[in-house]
């Protein structure tokens, strides 16, 4: 029984040729939708709320409608931004803010890249895995769950290091009121749940390494550790420069996570945990000024936005081949 001839069949070849591009075309942007779609609605959409920055953003109990209340709300130009910079606790949030995260930066950058060069050195795979799988899982709590792990050591009642400083006979230390050790809790507890998924990333680009380099290292004599310096780690540089800048981008925002759930939003830990976001929270809750809040986001924003052209143009006077764009 003859094959009956599809519609692509029957046009010629000029058109068919055209018409499976088409199609191919029309494949691939069925498979782009949803993520455009995703990005539109939550990412683009939303940017048209900026404009509550600079506005004294009022609802009437009368009409609930938002585009209303924003329509009729007076503008205030950028004394939304003052109330960032006119409290006595500007200094400390601005200070905190930029402190936790050039630590992370530094740190986000040598441990995981000395994990994943010490895991590419396991030879046995299970024991590999067990290990990329117990570094990784930390990433998946949530800093809620973190918060109460952590009390469970250094709850002044219950804890297990309290209950050791009380067994030893010693001064039991109020951990939720004494400043010194949280700038160090704060940062062991962000290395703690995100040193696994970015050591992956970086494992991921050891593992795609040519083994023919290390192939010709070792031929001309080259030590483990020599192998590891003049090999591993030039051909890491491109994805430490992307990560890096994409963190630098970030330099203005604290993950309010941490800085709230963590410390059992404890005021007596205001001087070394009160980070703009938290701030700006707790602003919020007291003023219920949505304005402030907004100036404060689009601040943050903009001032990430510069951080990243700025560490990009650094790194592309240095290698070009590494900068994002």
């Amino acid at each position: 029984m003859a094959r009956k001839n599809t519609t692509s069949e029957k046009l010629p070849a000029p058109m068919r040729y055209k018409f499976s591009k088409y199609k191919k075309t029309l494949v691939l942007l069925t498979m782009a939708a949803p993520t455009a779609i995703w990005l539109l609605l939550l990412r683009y959409l939303p940017m048209g709320g900026i404009v509550l920055a600079f506005k004294d953003y009022k609802i009437n109990p009368r009409n609930p409608s938002f585009i209303s209340n924003l329509l009729n709300s007076k503008w205030m130009g950028l004394d939304n931004f003052k109330f960032l910079f006119m409290t006595d606790d500007a200094k400390i949030m601005f200070r905190n803010t930029l402190a936790y995260n050039i630590i992370f930066i530094i740190l986000g950058i040598v441990i995981p890249v000395a994990f994943a060069i010490m895991l590419n050195e396991v030879t046995r795979k299970f024991v590999a895995k067990t290990y990329q799988t117990l570094m990784f899982f930390p990433y998946f709590l949530s800093w809620v769950v973190v918060s109460y792990f952590l009390n469970a050591f250094i709850d002044g009642q219950y804890g297990m290091i309290t209950a050791m400083q009380r067994a030893a006979g010693g001064d039991v230390t109020n951990w939720y009121t004494t400043l010194g050790p949280w700038p160090y809790i704060i940062v062991f507890a962000n290395l703690w749940k995100n040193v696994g998924y970015t050591t992956v990333l970086y494992l991921s680009a050891i593992t795609g390494i040519d083994s023919t380099q290390y192939e010709a290292a070792s031929i001309d004599g080259a030590s483990k550790w020599q192998q590891i310096w003049y090999v591993t780690i030039p051909n890491l540089r491109t994805m430490i420069c992307i990560l890096f800048i994409m963190n630098v981008g970030k330099i203005f925002n604290a993950d309010f996570g941490l800085f709230y759930s963590v410390p059992m939003n404890s005021g007596a830990l205001y001087p070394v945990t009160q980070v703009i976001d938290t701030y700006v929270y707790r602003a919020l809750k007291v003023t219920g000024d949505i304005s402030m809040s907004a100036a404060a986001g689009l601040l943050q924003n903009v001032l990430g936005f510069i951080c990243i052209l700025t560490a990009n143009t650094i790194v592309k006077k240095i290698d070009s081949d590494s900068s994002m764009f």
